[in-house]
């Protein structure tokens, strides 16, 4: 229970998207009843007809999901129908917050961790490689004179930034990772990397956008934190991002980095 409790506040606004979906249908169902000439009354006919499929695949479609994030169980066959409806409802969803007084961040992140739910339903067991770390450039340190975008590798890892146990993380389990500039530069990266599964860093608005955009592969968003406030010295929790490194790996993270470890003793 405690898994939908976290997302409570997403689930609620879908729920009342729904409510005003049927709002919407009830409305139209009322002045079918009125004496409308005979076309008018065909066009809210299948209007009527449509809007109804509709509200019944949005209760389906959430009613799996409250089950499945309750017993951590997944339904692949629905998980389509799921992630569809989840994004559809966004916008709207978005909108009933902001008439509630919902902060906006508060209900992205929200977004995020049902979204996290939905791909923790599944079983995993990737290769590193396969796994692609994605953050924000404005994780590394302002003052840091080495540009880490064109290449992570250039990072002297110091340790006044997160940069450096990131690559710290690529280096010992054999891990990809990219520091992007910007949504465009992110989906170049995933172009070219071609992993089968990514753990993005970001802020709520970024890891919403990126999670839609990218619809064809499984993404762990990892917010980050903001003790200078937005895009300045960032910070990331690094035991959330092996986490989420882990549960792609099949719970094997431990077992590369001891792979890591014996090949460079033997060298």
């Amino acid at each position: 229970m405690d898994n939908l409790n976290k997302k409570r506040i997403y689930i609620a606004l879908l729920l009342l998207s729904v409510f005003f979906f049927a709002l919407i249908w009830a409305g139209v169902r009322y002045v079918q009843k009125l004496d409308d000439p005979v076309i008018t009354n065909r066009i809210f006919s299948t209007f009527s007809i449509i809007l109804f499929i509709a509200i019944i695949i949005f209760v389906i479609a959430i009613g799996i999901l409250i089950v499945s994030l309750i017993n951590e169980k997944s339904y692949s066959k629905t998980n389509k129908m799921i992630k569809g409806v989840i994004d559809f409802l966004f916008p709207l969803s978005l909108f009933i917050g902001k008439l509630l007084g919902i902060e906006k961040d508060k209900i992205k992140g929200s977004y995020v961790n049902v979204c996290n739910q939905v791909v923790k339903t599944k079983k995993f067991d990737l290769k590193p490689e396969e796994i692609l770390i994605l953050t924000p450039h404005c994780l590394q340190n302002a003052k840091c004179p080495h540009k880490i975008t064109i290449n992570e590798d250039n990072c002297k890892q110091c340790g006044l930034c997160p940069i450096g146990d990131l690559l710290k993380i690529k280096k010992e389990i054999g891990i990809q990772l990219v520091v992007a500039t910007g949504g465009t530069l992110a989906r170049k990266a995933i172009i070219e990397k071609k992993p089968k599964a990514i753990v993005a860093v970001a802020c709520e608005r970024d890891l919403t956008s990126g999670i839609q955009d990218v619809k064809q592969l499984p993404v762990l968003g990892v917010l980050n934190q903001r003790p200078n406030g937005p895009c300045y010295n960032t910070q990331v929790d690094l035991e959330k991002v092996k986490e989420a490194i882990n549960f792609f790996l099949g719970g094997k993270y431990e077992q590369y980095v001891s792979k890591t470890d014996s090949t460079s003793n033997s060298i």
